[in-house]
């Protein structure tokens, strides 16, 4: 089939098998009717109206007969995909170009200050956001957008489409004039952020709908926050024992969390030390509060990526009476550039539809800057949420400023309300230092600490001593750590990168065997660290039954690197850290006689590492650590100390804003601009707190009697039929993250292929298992600056 003839209707969509095979179009107007629908579902009601005119505008340019001949010469499966590389094949401005005309005849300047807004929205739904100086704003002013425009606005349009009866806000509503006014930047970006979201993840869902109709199914009956609500406390209940002081504190602070949840939304903070079953009690006063708000869903963003599958384990066991997908676990993407899309890669990206999701701070906050349309396609779902900052302190300390303004910005104007989890609370309330330009120059409004007596709690749960080398500046040789920690029969040790817990595990075997021995790290697979972490739980139960029968203990000895100080419950009786931040000291501590069972306090060593801690914020934290503890007597962990820790950090670093973020979406002060000029490709450029250009996730093959699914079968799938979300979704647990010089070698030994079906991500190859070690994961080294907060 070629030309369409007159009398057939314009189409959004062909199907995958092409025209030929019989199948029907997906006809644009109803397209564009649906994604208007959706979109204006998706927001708020002041921005009701934004979102149906995106909708309705979005695909005017699929209208143009090259474009129609376009969709029906080609086979269905990539022809809606816009390529802007070739002029005939573009759609997404002529929607951008009519609202500026339409609205500006319509409305005058106030339908022109809109019609900028819709011009990001449109004109970015295949491309992403752009900058609108040097970017958006030569490419609509260009011949091949205005050509494409006459050409699609020449053919005629339902009236209800083209010139729909919308009652838009008023300027003053909204952020434009707000922020102008009050000269904090990003308001007006986050806005627009999330009415680009609710237009991509309409336009998504509906493509989606008319490829895969069974997929619209799947998302049916989703659990609701109160049935979620009512398992928890159920759970709960079930658990609360009173034997005990720390089961007595636990008991408390989740009553405390209960109580608090109906307080009004804002924010808030719970600062509780680790092992006072802050987790739990977090996710109570969410789906509380959740329901006695009607917030939608609750968000858990957890700063590790090696963590979150625990914590979503643990969350899954609870709910799973309720759906398999009352919880989502999402923490990487396999994102593939616009121009190398395809249908299949554009429908599997995440959009958070579930009650309840756990993520990672990288996945929240990248997408919270971003402008690919993969990344942004969640954001929408964030209105009316309730967000759990899992260890707030560990909020990215050279883009604190802009991180802090955005969760700002999304209590403030998208109905959010935010919880700070933590047992060493960071101090995010701006206070002014010695230097104006460092620091942080705008905090986050009035916090509400749940917990009513914070130095008490701290004071009962108080279960460790911690013991400081004699010097914090002398390193001490792995050898001879391993000597030490090869005497104790129960240790656990906690290092900051990959290699060295590789280093420690191989010198430690070498002196006691490789019985009772552990590694854990992200050169292993999440389901790999599963299997391990469950591994030694079991040790660590049987080593506690031998030693209370009087019998040999089995010895257990663990090296690890931080990825076991969140979301873990491991219970030793000796932990020993090399030296890092204040928090991660205290973090490891949260492991060293966890439940209180010892009939003396644990013991906490802390050692001097022989090598570097990895460039930027861990190296500065450590340094920052080493002067704070050189100067104080006592506690280490006393909350007057770790206020001064965090204080010091945040005007130790180069900046909290180090790649001028702020700058960049700032609006122009002129209030006379109707340009609404944000640079929204710079600085999501700009704020990766981990380089894309300097990583990539490789499928392994590890094999599990513990897995549900067989992962050569789901990379067979994924090779076979291209990605999809529940595709996606199981094969996480089976991603390592290495670095783009690793994945470089790797390649060029032949040990792993990028998958055809999804660019960006690779695999191991079948029955190549050589590359896959049994205990220490991917063989590969640490990579150039092993960014451990992110990749442990």
């Amino acid at each position: 089939m070629s030309d369409k003839a007159d009398n057939e209707p314009d189409l959004a969509h062909a199907p995958l098998e092409g025209l030929a095979s019989g199948i029907n179009g997906h006809q644009l107007d109803d397209h564009l009717r649906a994604v208007s629908r959706l979109a204006a579902s998706f927001g708020g009601p002041r921005d009701r109206a934004i979102c149906e005119a995106a909708g309705l505008w979005h695909d005017l340019g699929k209208r143009r007969a090259g474009f129609q001949r376009y969709i029906r010469q080609g086979n269905g499966a990539t022809a809606h995909i816009e390529r802007v590389a070739d002029s005939d094949k573009t759609h997404s401005a002529a929607g951008a170009i009519w609202a500026a005309k339409h609205l500006h005849e319509r409305d005058g300047t106030r339908g022109l200050l809109l019609a900028r807004v819709l011009q990001y929205i449109i004109a970015g739904h295949h491309a992403g956001l752009d900058d609108w100086e040097g970017g958006l704003s030569a490419r609509l002013a260009g011949e091949p957008a205005t050509r494409e425009s006459a050409e699609a606005l020449a053919r005629p349009s339902p009236e209800d489409i083209l010139r729909p009866a919308l009652e838009f806000p008023e300027i003053g509503s909204l952020p434009i004039s707000d922020e102008r006014s009050s000269g904090t930047p990003g308001r007006f970006a986050l806005w627009v952020r999330i009415i680009f979201s609710a237009l991509v993840d309409a336009d998504f869902l509906d493509t989606e709908a008319y490829f895969d109709g069974a997929a619209k199914g799947l998302r049916g009956d989703m659990p609701t926050v109160q049935a979620m609500r009512a398992l928890l406390r159920h759970h709960l209940d079930e658990r609360i024992v009173d034997d005990g002081r720390v089961n007595r504190a636990r008991a408390e602070v989740l009553n405390q969390c209960r109580i608090k949840a109906h307080l009004p939304p804002g924010v808030f903070s719970l600062t509780v030390p680790t092992g006072g079953g802050k987790t739990l009690s977090g996710l109570s006063f969410a789906l509380e509060h959740a329901v006695a708000y009607g917030k939608r869903r609750v968000i858990v963003a957890i700063p590790y990526t090696s963590i979150i599958e625990q914590t979503a384990d643990v969350f899954r066991q609870i709910f799973s009476s309720l759906s398999e997908d009352a919880v989502i676990e999402h923490h990487s993407n396999a994102e593939t550039e616009p121009e190398r899309e395809t249908a299949r890669s554009r429908l599997a990206c995440e959009n958070w539809d579930a009650p309840l999701v756990v993520t990672t701070n990288v996945q929240l906050f990248e997408s919270l800057f971003a402008r690919r349309t993969s990344r942004c396609r969640k954001l929408h779902n964030l209105r009316d949420s309730v967000i759990v900052l899992d260890e707030a302190q560990l909020l990215p300390v050279e883009f604190l400023q802009p991180v802090v303004d955005v969760l700002r910005y999304l209590v403030q104007d998208f109905g959010v309300t935010l919880l700070l989890c933590t047992a060493t609370q960071p101090a995010l309330d701006a206070e002014p230092g010695p230097d104006p330009a460092r620091g942080l120059r705008r905090g986050l409004p009035s916090v509400t600490e749940i917990i009513d007596d914070v130095p008490a709690l701290y004071q009962a749960l108080e279960r460790v001593e911690v013991y400081l080398p004699p010097s914090l500046e002398t390193p001490r040789a792995w050898e001879d750590l391993a000597d030490e920690v090869g005497a104790h029969d129960a240790v656990l040790v906690i290092v900051s990168r990959r290699a060295d817990a590789a280093e420690l595990y191989r010198l430690l075997v070498a002196r006691v065997g490789e019985a009772g021995c552990w590694h854990l790290s992200a050169l292993m697979c999440a389901q790999h660290r599963s299997d391990t972490i469950a591994q030694i739980k079991v040790a660590l139960d049987a080593h506690r039954q031998a030693l209370a029968a009087g019998t040999p203990a089995p010895a257990i000895r663990v090296v690890s690197t931080q990825l076991v100080e969140a979301g873990v419950d491991l219970d030793f009786p000796v932990v020993y850290r090399a030296l890092a931040g204040l928090d991660s000291i205290a973090q490891a501590a949260g492991r060293c006689n966890r439940e209180g069972r010892l009939a003396h306090p644990g013991e906490v060593h802390v050692f001097v590492p022989p090598t570097d801690a990895p460039p930027g914020l861990l190296t500065i934290a450590r340094q920052t650590c080493r002067r704070v503890l050189s100067g104080s007597s006592g506690n280490p962990f006393s909350l007057e100390l770790v206020q001064r820790y965090f204080r010091s950090l945040y005007f130790d670093a180069p900046s909290t804003d180090r790649r001028a973020i702020c700058e960049k979406l700032a609006l122009c002060p002129d209030r006379q601009s109707l340009a609404l000029p944000v640079q929204f490709r710079a600085a999501a450029d700009a704020f990766r707190l981990i380089d894309d250009d300097d990583q990539a996730t490789v499928l392994v093959r590890y094999r599990s009697s513990r897995a549900a699914a067989d992962i050569d079968a789901l990379i067979g799938l994924l090779e076979r039929d291209g990605p999809a979300r529940w595709l996606m979704r199981k094969l996480q647990r089976f991603g390592v993250a290495l670095h783009a010089r690793q994945i470089q070698q790797l390649l060029a030994k032949g040990d792993i292929a990028e998958v055809a079906s999804c660019p960006g991500l690779y695999a191991q190859r079948e029955h190549w298992d050589g590359l896959y070690h049994p205990v220490l994961g991917l063989r590969s080294d640490s990579g150039p600056g092993d960014p451990a907060q992110y990749f442990i």
